[in-house]
Parts: structure tokens; C-alpha cells; sequence
């Protein structure tokens, strides 16, 4: 058996209690990892590094000079969640969802919450993700995030909260799939021992949202691609082929009277549904950035007539905007009229003086982002920082306070990982997917992403982070 080294004190383990000893869902996978030989579980691990090049499930890295392309470190020790936190996370993401879908209908409408003063119009209005062109455009069912991934963390208290929301292109559900059939495959036992609620339908159920988001009947449903070179082409690849529909790229599409139409071996055929994993900025020449060579002319025209449906609807990324964040317990609030399930990490908005003054005289105790940035990039981690970093950052702050925010630094929960020494505590998040259509589908799990060095709090694939198959134990399990 491989040594197992105790969660740090104060922290808060997935797997252990502070006594080291196992917590009840991971009773069964306790016992099976102190029955099972160091030397098998290693020779599974080299399996799984085998085969997840030989699928070629890579991601890109941009700016390395090395090729780029890299292979995505799996961790074979499951996270678990019981049934019971499940379904509160479940209840509370659906709720966040149905929240920042209506805020999107009404600041691209009516602006009854900027015009209440809950959230200040200029924060909104002069956003670099607000798109004017959609003013006035009626959306299908209303819905503008068809497809949702919510940061989720637990703190050490053992309580979660919501880090972010990723409404424009969220990726990593193609890393929850082949995790789960790589973990099926080298461990069947563990799943016929054990309850574990299904995460395989996923494809079926994004292709019946995407189908449901358009009016017209049997819908010709396509997968938009920037290409190959893109960080996330393997996602981008795998989702056309798991659904049954045409990968394309900008060259395969063309606007004609009217409409969308896809270049085929037997003529053209209409588009009536675009998952798009391009931004906006990219998406047409003629109305956005004229040098992107990526996008369809006249796309947007066609898209504000209602001639094709757009996933997720241009102008979505106003509502994921770090500095907008803080506002989305007054959304669930002015629009369903219900309390926040899951709450925010409370957030300092450095456009703000009070807060301003104070991220400045706290910087070595806080975590400050770009409030557009993605990846791990352009962040400040104060208890890690040196005083060079610390130093550089106190001047971005002065000079564009209004580009960032600053949260406190949460120890995120850990879960047992396999390192060189054997196994270690990791911090760990969780990235569940909503699918929003006629109605929202959720399956039970999401994508855990583990930072794998000691000590690390940053678990983006781009900063050296890993994945873990997320194991949602049914009702009959608890």
C-alpha cells in the first residue's frame, strides 16, 4: 500500500478527517485502495498516460515554443460527493443559471435592474463585454447561456462556494467524459460495488438542448471551431463526433439570402444551430474585429433576424465578468425573488476607493484577478508572492483599478492524489455543467481539476494542473 500522507491542520480533506481517518462516502474506495497492490495501481496509471495519448486527448498551450501541444495529467483517486451535498449543489447552480439568463434577457431589454440601482449602469453599459447589437434582439425562449460551467470550491469550512460563472465558451466537459471511461475501463470493479450516478449521457442531452434552442423542427445542429491550433480543438472535435454532427470551421460556412449555409460534397445546406467555441470579438469580419480571419461574414445579421441560433448568444460575457460577479446574489434576489443557495466569495471591486485602499493595504494576504481574465493568468496570489510581484502589482492597481478585483485566499479543499512520494494532499475544484434548453439538465458531477504542485492553489491546465473523475454517489449510497 502506498503511503498516505495527512491532510494538512485547519484544511479541510475530501477524503480524510483531520484524524486521518476516511469520511463514510469513501468507505468502499477506502477499503478497496488498502486491498489493492502499490504495483498494480502504478501499472493502471501508466496504462491511462498510454492511452490518453494514443485518443489524443491534448490541450494546447499558447506561447510555448515547444510544440504547444501537451497531455492533460489524470489522477486516478476519485473525487466523491454524497448525495445529499449534491443535491444542494445542484438545487443552488440551477438557481444561479435561471438567474444570470434572466439578467441577460433584461439588460439586452428592459434594464429593470440597472434602472433599480442594483447594479450601476455604467458598470454594464460601458463594459467591454456588452454587446450594443443585441439590444432589442428576441432570443428563442429567452435563452442566452445554453451552455454554463460554474466554478465551484470548498473552503476550508467546509462549505462551498461559487468562484466564478464561464457563460461564453466553457471547456473541460470532454475531460469529465474520458475521465470517467478511463476510470470504467481500468477499474470496473469499483463500479459494480458502488452507486455511482451516470455522467455518459452528456452529449445526447447537449445535443437535445441545442436542438430545443432553435423553432425550427429537426434543427441541423453544427460545431463551430477556431481550429485546430485552438487550445481546447480536441473538446471542440470530440463533442461533433460524440453528437453525431459536422465539426466546421469558418471556411465551411457561408451567409446567402439570409441565412447560414454549410459547404457540403452534395451543395450547400442550411445551419440552423451554431455551438460556438469562438468569441465574439471572432465570430464576423463585418461587425466585429475586421482582421479575424476565423469568423463568418454577415453572420450577425443573420443571427439578429432570428435566421440562425448562436451557443451561447453573443454578448454573454458581460454576465461573467469578474467585476459583475460580486452582483449575482442581487440577481437571484431581484429576479426569482429567493435567497442565494451558494454563496459568493465575498469580492473587494478595486473600481471602488474604499476597496481600492484596502486590497492595496492587504495585498500580501489577497488574491487579485483581471477582471477578464481566464487560465490563471494575470493574477496575484499575495501569500505565495514575492515582493517584486507584490511591488508590480500595487502599480497595475494604481493604474487600472477598475481591471481587477481581490478576493481573500481560500484554502480550497483537498483529495488524496498520487504524487512521486505516493499519495498527498491536492487542492481541488469543481466544474459542473449546465445545459439549459426546454429545460435544465445537469449530470450529477462536473470536471474536478487539481493543482499537483504541493501547495499550489491554481489547478488550470495552462499552470501545470491535472483532472480527476468526480463521483457522484446516488440517493441509495447515503
Amino acid at each position: 500500500m502506498l503511503a498516505i500522507q495527512p491532510p494538512a491542520a485547519g484544511s479541510y480533506d475530501e477524503m480524510l478527517h483531520a484524524t486521518d481517518a476516511y469520511r463514510d462516502h469513501y468507505r468502499s474506495y477506502w477499503q478497496w485502495l488498502h486491498q489493492t497492490d502499490e504495483k498494480s495501481i502504478e501499472q493502471k496509471r501508466e496504462e491511462a498516460n498510454l492511452l490518453f495519448r494514443r485518443v489524443g486527448i491534448t490541450f494546447n498551450v499558447y506561447g510555448q515554443e515547444d510544440g504547444a501541444e501537451r497531455l492533460i495529467p489524470f489522477d486516478s483517486i476519485p473525487r466523491i460527493i454524497p448525495a445529499h451535498e449534491w443535491k444542494h449543489l445542484d438545487r443552488g447552480i440551477r438557481q444561479r443559471v435561471t438567474a444570470l439568463n434572466a439578467f441577460l434577457h433584461d439588460i439586452y431589454h428592459e434594464q429593470r435592474i440597472l434602472k433599480a440601482g442594483v447594479i450601476p449602469a455604467a458598470q454594464i453599459l460601458a463594459n467591454s463585454q456588452y454587446q450594443p447589437c443585441m439590444q432589442g434582439v428576441t432570443l428563442h425562449r429567452q435563452t442566452y447561456v445554453h451552455i454554463t460551467g460554474v466554478d465551484i470550491i470548498r473552503n476550508n469550512d467546509g462549505d462551498y462556494y461559487v468562484l466564478e460563472d464561464n457563460l461564453r465558451t466553457p471547456s473541460g466537459v470532454s475531460y469529465m467524459l474520458e475521465n470517467r471511461k478511463m476510470m470504467m475501463r481500468l477499474y470496473p470493479e469499483l463500479f459494480r460495488n458502488q452507486p455511482i450516478a451516470p455522467v455518459e449521457r452528456y452529449p445526447a442531452l447537449l445535443l437535445q438542448t441545442l436542438r430545443e434552442s432553435s423553432p425550427v423542427d429537426n434543427p441541423c445542429v453544427v460545431v463551430m471551431t477556431p481550429g485546430r491550433f485552438n487550445s481546447a480543438y480536441f473538446e471542440h472535435s470530440f463533442l461533433a463526433q460524440q453528437m453525431g454532427v459536422e465539426l466546421v470551421e469558418s471556411a465551411d460556412l457561408l451567409v446567402k439570402d439570409g441565412k447560414v449555409w454549410m459547404r457540403t460534397t452534395t451543395g450547400l445546406q442550411r445551419v440552423d444551430v451554431i455551438y460556438r467555441r469562438i468569441d465574439d470579438a471572432f465570430l464576423d469580419p463585418l461587425a466585429f474585429n475586421p482582421d479575424s480571419l476565423i469568423g463568418v461574414p454577415g453572420l450577425l445579421s443573420v443571427y439578429r433576424a432570428g435566421g440562425v441560433v448562436l451557443a451561447n448568444a453573443i454578448g454573454t460575457g458581460v454576465a461573467d465578468d469578474k467585476s459583475v460577479y460580486p452582483y449575482v446574489p442581487e440577481m437571484i434576489r431581484f429576479y426569482l425573488g429567493e435567497e442565494p443557495i451558494l454563496n459568493n466569495v465575498p469580492t473587494w471591486q478595486c473600481r471602488i476607493g474604499s476597496d481600492l485602499n484596502y486590497v492595496l493595504d492587504h495585498l500580501e494576504e489577497l488574491v487579485v484577478k483581471e477582471v477578464h481574465g481566464a487560465g490563471g493568468y494575470g493574477m496575484l496570489i499575495g501569500p505565495c508572492a514575492t515582493r517584486a510581484e507584490i511591488a508590480h502589482f500595487r502599480e497595475l492597481l494604481k493604474a487600472r483599478p477598475d481591471n481587477y478585483i481581490a478576493q481573500p485566499t481560500l484554502s480550497l479543499s483537498t483529495c488524496p492524489t498520487f504524487v512521486e512520494a505516493g499519495i498527498a494532499p491536492r487542492h481541488i475544484d469543481l466544474r459542473p455543467f449546465v445545459l439549459t434548453g426546454q429545460e435544465q439538465r445537469l449530470v450529477p458531477g462536473g470536471l474536478t481539476r487539481v493543482a499537483l504542485t504541493a501547495g499550489s492553489l491554481v489547478v488550470n491546465s495552462s499552470q501545470g494542473g491535472g483532472t480527476k473523475d468526480t463521483w457522484v454517489m446516488e440517493e441509495s449510497a447515503c
